[in-house]
């Protein structure tokens, strides 16, 4: 049985992908810095709960803790938690977004490498975005052209860029970056866009859950997107 951590799942795109992991029967861990959402979304699915905060360093470590001695190794972490950053910039939310969407990355994954190496086939799956791709943005065929999103769009393009260095230092590990459509959540809410989040979930499961062998690389529903 595959053992699944998933970041920033007690809702939204993150609780869908949980939901959908869980009915192929993984043990998925469902992380959350909430613990009454947190709870409450696990036992809607049916998924075992673990505070984590992927901005503090005591919960990544105490929920990594956790799944070991509950099942001794990680097969699949999805990197899930993001943060928008939209409206005015500033340094202090520059701060708030990176350490979300890019140092969060980090703490979680370093905090999984021991474990991954457990692992049979251990793979981490960070949710990125085509708004990282310099390619998507500067391509006035793409709508990403027109969506000027300065923190999350930088914070995505570092979070892929650590894909692939992470692939590069472990070879042994697969590491996948993911742009998985945009889906009508809380995130996304107030721009009126969006589909189905199953859809987009479901872009996130099959590459989680795929046989290939590519790693390092920056994909999309289609295949792996230039960037």
């Amino acid at each position: 049985m595959t053992v699944t951590l998933i970041t920033g799942a007690n809702k939204g795109l993150g609780h869908e992908t949980a939901r959908q992991l869980k009915a192929l029967g993984h043990t998925v861990y469902l992380g959350a810095r909430d613990t009454d959402r947190g709870e409450k979304a696990a036992a809607e699915l049916g998924a075992r709960f673990v505070r984590l905060d992927v901005t503090d360093d005591a919960t990544v470590e105490a929920a990594l803790a956790t799944i070991e001695a509950a099942e001794g190794r990680l097969d699949l972490l999805v990197n899930n938690a993001g943060i928008l950053g939209d409206g005015p910039v500033d340094g202090p939310k520059a701060l708030t977004v990176f350490d979300t969407n890019v140092v969060g990355v980090v703490r979680v994954t370093e905090a999984a490498l021991p474990l991954l190496r457990r692992s049979a086939s251990p793979h981490v799956v960070t949710v990125s975005s085509s708004l990282g791709s310099f390619w998507v943005v500067n391509n006035p065929e793409r709508p990403e052209f027109g969506m000027p999103l300065p923190l999350y769009a930088a914070s995505k393009a570092a979070a892929t860029m650590l894909t692939v260095q992470y692939a590069k230092a472990y070879p042994e590990i697969r590491f996948s970056a993911l742009e998985p459509g945009t889906a009508a959540t809380d995130f996304n809410a107030h721009y009126g866009i969006g589909r189905d989040r199953a859809e987009s979930a479901a872009v996130i499961v099959a590459l989680a859950t795929g046989e290939g062998k590519d790693t390092g690389t920056l994909q999309d529903e289609f295949g792996t997107l230039p960037w």
